[in-house]
């Protein structure tokens, strides 16, 4: 299976490689601008220029979580390997990192001077790395809330 988000505000799930939509979901009200499947598969994350974070459930097929607290347009967002958090990027010059239980953003990480355009935890860890339209690359420690 194979995801996809665009302009036209809707993430699609591929088969492959016959290339038939299997999943259709609609609900952001601008475009999307990443996703990603939860570890297990479950669920997926999308982020979109309508500064939202949305949390989808394959098996409903439908948003059950939009986590909003970002000022502009999101850039993109990534599962942790736990599946209990997500991280997002923003034009803002912000990053969150959200707890998925408690439907709360957890830490917000302040540092980058424009827009920060991409987020990706690294794998089994706590550091989330962040790149900016500043042109810098930051590794974040969100236990601590500070770079590394």
């Amino acid at each position: 299976m194979v995801l996809s988000g665009g302009d036209d505000r809707l993430w699609k799930t591929w088969g492959f490689p016959d290339g038939s939509i299997l999943l259709t979901g609609e609900g952001h009200t601008d475009w999307l601008s990443g996703c990603c499947f939860r570890p297990s598969g479950t669920q997926l994350v999308t982020s979109s220029g309508d500064s939202t974070v949305r949390i989808w459930d394959l098996s409903r097929r439908g948003c059950i979580l939009t986590l909003r607290g970002h000022a502009r347009a999101v850039r993109g967002c990534s599962w942790h390997s736990c599946g209990d958090f997500v991280a997002s990027a923003s034009m803002d010059g912000t990053s969150k990192i959200w707890d998925v239980n408690s439907e709360r953003c957890r830490y917000t990480l302040r540092g980058h001077e424009e827009s920060v355009n991409s987020i990706e935890f690294l794998p089994f860890s706590s550091t989330v790395l962040t790149s900016s339209a500043d042109k810098t690359l930051s590794l974040w420690d969100v236990r601590t809330v500070s770079r590394l």
